[in-house]
């Protein structure tokens, strides 16, 4: 006759630190600690106006002549015609 064997328990495998309650909080809260670039704490609203392709190119084409990007030389031609203390 053999002997019983102990009865052993099945060792739980660690699947690492649970997450808090709410991880998308903790990661926007992240996001918001980052030092933002001194272009995106001016510039905060986004416009969006539909050109042809065209249009788009010449754009693109002219800002590159000036060592530009297209975003930086429309925002200068922006605040050219449209300035702060006009009425």
């Amino acid at each position: 006759m053999t002997k019983p064997q102990p009865s052993v328990k099945p060792r739980r495998a660690s699947i690492g630190r649970r997450p808090g309650a709410d991880p998308a909080s903790t990661w926007v809260r992240q996001a918001e600690t980052l030092e933002l670039p001194a272009k995106a704490s001016i510039y905060t609203a986004r416009l969006t106006i539909d050109v042809t392709p065209a249009l788009r190119g010449r754009i693109k084409v002219a800002a590159f002549r000036r060592n530009l990007t297209a975003a930086d030389m429309l925002r200068e031609l922006l605040e050219r015609e449209y300035p702060e203390d006009a009425s």
